[in-house]
């Protein structure tokens, strides 16, 4: 079997081993981080203790021993553990990788299949892991860094557990920065402030922590280096965010949930982080635009013509200066009175058609062009609002086998305080005429 399939933990490797191998954790005691999936009352803690593991899928970050958890499982259970990678294994090598667990379980060897980036397989190789998960040729592990929800098959999620490993935390990384010195056998030439900025670079990512290091501490320097010389010396790494991935739609979360929290600090923090990640200010305009319509409504109309207008003006100016009307319609959003009750109504209307979709508007409501309809009674007993009190007829426009829903509830808040006075007074008078 290739080597692209088989581990080989054993073998004796050629030259001088990168400092992230070096390090790589023995047991799973030895895992920094991740105690909400590995401690004795957490979900792997718990089957381990208990003898009967199933397949899994770790969702996470890079860098955060996704792999690593993997092989050391694999060593807990007496597996034989083989890795593989959806970018590169094709359906001729996953036949390959079954035939040979087939074989390894007749002489009595389990084997528990690592698959890297498992949600770049498409649903037929998906669909291709569902025999031999049920018939235990194979315990899979799968790691993505996507959410399973949306990228991997129902059938695939129901047969296996889902664990979500979280980026490593300030002291998680402080705790490896350790463990590395101590392989290394001395300090890094790092001042307290070049440290914290250390930590900052590596954005909860493991792997990545450890590559600077290992540049760190090759450096020939006099005493210790400041924040500003480790910045100079370092490309610092960009924050983590893919355009078209999870942090995608992690970010734009966090910017409407400022918003709709009426925090202007927060959501510029995160209009600025997603704009730092290239993210295109014509999709982040269309998003205001939605946020002025589904949680501020009519408790302050202006909202929407603000947003339009910001919108109007990034495209006039274009980039860089355009973003600042952006980030004007950011701030002004989140100061706006919030109501969603436009969009409960809505709703609310939308499921009320489905179910009454094939009753026809009562008949004093319907045009009456032809003498055949005027004689079925089309028309007929319409009250003319501008002739009555009030201009106000207070007539029924629903079904007539409809009992009157109420959809439409204003909030006491912005504009939507005075639109409740009038629903309110509406109401008063549809009751009056009601009693006559």
């Amino acid at each position: 079997m290739s080597d692209l399939f088989d581990s080989q933990p054993n073998a004796t490797p050629m030259g001088p081993r990168p400092l992230a191998d070096r390090l790589r954790p023995q047991t799973l005691a030895d895992v920094i981080g991740q105690e909400q999936v590995l401690g004795p009352e957490a979900p792997l803690g718990i089957m381990l203790a208990s003898g009967s593991l199933s397949s899994l899928i770790f969702w996470g970050p890079p860098g955060v021993g996704k792999t690593t958890i993997a092989r050391l499982l694999a060593d807990e259970t007496d597996l034989h553990f083989v890795q593989i990678s959806a970018i590169f294994t094709g359906v001729p090598d996953l036949r390959k990788v079954f035939e040979a667990a087939k074989i390894r379980r007749q002489n009595g060897k389990g084997t528990l299949l690592f698959v890297d980036e498992i949600h770049r397989f498409n649903k037929a190789q998906q669909d291709g892991f569902l025999p031999y998960m049920e018939d235990g040729t194979i315990l899979l592990v799968g790691a993505t860094t996507e959410n399973p929800s949306f990228e991997l098959n129902a059938a695939v999620l129901s047969r296996s557990q889902v664990l979500i490993l979280q980026r490593l935390d300030l002291g998680d990384l402080e705790r490896l920065i350790q463990r590395a010195e101590k392989e290394l056998g001395k300090a890094l030439p790092l001042d307290g402030s070049a440290r914290d900025a250390l930590m900052e670079m590596a954005d909860g990512d493991g792997r990545a922590l450890l590559n600077l290091i290992e540049q760190i501490a090759a450096w020939k320097v006099d005493g210790k280096v400041n924040r500003d010389a480790l910045v100079k010396r370092l490309m610092k790494r960009a924050a983590k965010y893919d355009k078209s991935g999870e942090e995608h739609y992690n970010l734009i979360s966090a910017l409407h949930k400022s918003v709709r929290g009426s925090d202007p600090d927060a959501a510029l923090y995160w209009f600025a982080r997603m704009l730092e990640g290239g993210e295109d200010p014509r999709f982040l305009a269309r998003r205001l635009v939605r946020m002025a319509v589904e949680d501020i409504g009519l408790a302050d109309p202006q909202a929407q013509s603000v947003c339009l207008r910001s919108w109007e003006t990034y495209e006039r100016l274009g980039s860089p200066e355009g973003e600042l009307a952006l980030s004007q319609a950011v701030i002004y959003l989140a100061l706006a009175p919030k109501s969603n009750a436009n969009y409960v109504a809505y709703k609310a209307a939308r499921a009320a058609a489905k179910q009454h979709g094939s009753e026809p508007p009562p008949t004093h409501i319907l045009n009456a062009p032809t003498t055949l309809m005027k004689e079925q009674g089309f028309g007929a007993g319409y009250a003319y609002d501008h002739d009555a009190e009030d201009g106000f007829s207070g007539q029924n426009y629903f079904p007539e086998t409809m009992k009157r829903p109420i959809f439409y509830g204003p909030v006491d808040r912005g504009f939507e305080r005075d639109l409740k006075k009038r629903v309110e007074f509406f109401a008063g008078l549809r009751a009056k005429r009601a009693a006559k």
